[in-house]
């Protein structure tokens, strides 16, 4: 079985609108499954450089999909293998939630395998 690796990943400002208004991170933090194949995420790891709890969401056409709450100053790594598969033309976006006025840094890597 041949696979293919995908990985949406960087260090992007953000500034916090409040943690129930999530806003796209940024437009390369976006990915949609090529016809044919079928995506699944192997794991997301990010990091938060604010001073404030802060929330990763991983959107699924436009739907909250997983919710990744990442402490002040610290990070997480969560294993999403088998978790769920991505059907072709499903897509994926990384967004970000923060408490209105705050402004900070997020590392995001988030991996995925094509099959």
């Amino acid at each position: 079985m041949h696979t293919t690796p995908r990985f949406l990943q960087g260090v992007y400002s953000f500034e916090g609108k409040g943690l129930d208004r999530p806003g796209l991170v940024d437009g390369t933090l976006s990915y949609v499954v090529p016809g044919g194949v079928v995506a699944q995420p192997v794991y997301f790891r990010g990091g938060n450089a604010s001073d404030e709890l802060i929330c990763v969401l991983l959107m699924r056409d436009g739907q909250p999909m997983r919710y990744f709450p990442i402490g002040a100053k610290s990070d997480v790594h969560v294993p999403l293998r088998v978790v769920e598969d991505l059907d072709s033309g499903t897509g994926i976006e990384v967004h970000v939630a923060a408490p209105a006025g705050v402004s900070g840094t997020v590392i995001v890597d988030l991996g995925l395998v094509e099959v």
